[in-house]
């Protein structure tokens, strides 16, 4: 058996900081374009919906890491809503299939543009030319670590 190399201080507290600022950070870009009548999960599931239409709760509770109960009472209050639609799978009529409606397309979009300008706004009032080269820079460092 071989033994894993010993941490470097840095690497800890690099992985510390990282870890806390971009949870933070995913926090305060969520709440930048969270509209009252929708809780942060109903959101995560719209954004789900929309990269891949045509899923049933079951799949989406496996990728949103919840129980299938839990999604289902979920898919209930954004179909209330009008912002999916239930269907029934045409493979296998027992399974339900859960889409965007336009409305729900249009949240979806609205978000997005109001997280990106959140950030893109923080980013011009806070921070110099400079020190936004350096996020650009640390970035593409972050970005190799989610390649293997």
């Amino acid at each position: 058996m071989s033994e894993k190399p010993r941490l470097s201080p840095s690497a800890v507290q690099a992985s510390r900081e990282i870890r806390a600022v971009i949870s933070r950070l995913r926090r305060r870009i969520l709440n930048a374009s969270e509209a009252e009548d929708m809780t942060l999960g109903q959101a995560s599931v719209l954004a789900r919906l929309s990269d891949r239409g045509g899923v049933t709760a079951s799949e989406l509770a496996a990728v949103e890491g919840v129980r299938h109960q839990s999604m289902t009472a979920t898919v209930a209050a954004l179909a209330a809503k009008g912002l999916v639609l239930r269907s029934p799978d045409p493979d296998d009529g027992r399974r339900l299939l859960i889409t965007l409606t336009p409305e729900g397309r249009r949240r979806v979009r609205e978000g997005r543009q109001a997280r990106k300008e959140w950030l893109a706004g923080q980013l011009q009032d806070k921070c110099t030319e400079e020190e936004i080269r350096t996020v650009i820079t640390a970035m593409a460092v972050l970005e190799r670590l989610t390649h293997d």
